[in-house]
């Protein structure tokens, strides 16, 4: 089990890489007309290690008596629990990025400001997103627009996720909105989510209870996170 924490300008926890293995193995056969047929032996040849997936998941909402942070620390702990994943958090509330404020086209990453520099660093090092969020009037909450517009490249080539939650439509309207936005900075929104409809009916003392429901569809989309990500982290190394 993984312990999860928010993240600090960027810093990664520092964990050992896991074991991987892509299955493959060297199969002996046929050595020649003359020598018959061998039994396949193992390849002893020692498993490459590949780090855990860098999993950042971040709370949308920043207005008082949101029920958003409560959700993601759960989703957050849920996380923990796989094995290839370290998992990290991010409130858009306590990262406090004001609106837009550099003075040069995000794709260029030429950074004037710390706090952007800072935002940077963060989703520079995640392989994957998960993204809490509410539905406001058909949509996602500004803040979360806000923290996309910053960066351009940071964010190409890596799995996007989403919980949402709200009343009778559990914020399904905002996901399909963001699934747009996020496409456009050449993430891949993957299809699994996570729907919480009447959210306030799980929360207890400020704490979110899930269902056997919601149980499930987090593990289901973790595991295509899991998938995904493998193979978006071979795409941007150039080995895929």
């Amino acid at each position: 089990m993984r312990s999860h924490d928010s993240w600090r300008c960027g810093k990664s926890s520092g964990e050992p890489a896991l074991p991987w293995t892509d299955g493959q193995h060297r199969q002996r056969g046929f050595a020649g007309p003359d020598r018959g047929r061998q039994e396949s032996e193992p390849d002893m040849t020692p498993e490459p290690s590949v780090a855990p997936m860098t999993l950042t998941t971040v709370v949308a909402s920043t207005r008082p008596g949101r029920v958003g942070r409560s959700v993601a620390d759960w989703f957050t702990a849920r996380a923990t629990q796989h094995e290839q994943i370290e998992s990290h958090l991010v409130d858009l509330y306590e990262l406090a990025l004001p609106f837009y404020d550099e003075p040069h086209p995000p794709a260029l990453q030429q950074y004037t400001k710390s706090h952007t520099r800072a935002w940077s660093r963060i989703v520079d090092a995640s392989d994957a997103f998960v993204f809490v969020t509410p539905e406001y009037n058909g949509g996602f909450p500004a803040p979360l627009k806000n923290a996309w517009d910053f960066l351009v490249v940071e964010w190409q080539h890596k799995p996007a996720a989403f919980v949402s939650y709200g009343g009778v439509s559990a914020g399904t309207r905002a996901v399909q909105m963001a699934k747009q936005v996020v496409a456009n900075l050449r993430m891949l929104p993957i299809g699994p989510t996570v729907s919480i409809p009447f959210v306030n009916e799980h929360v207890e003392d400020g704490a979110f209870r899930p269902a056997k429901i919601h149980e499930a569809a987090a593990e289901h989309m973790l595991e295509e996170l899991v998938r995904t990500a493998a193979v978006m982290r071979r795409l941007r190394s150039g080995t895929c």
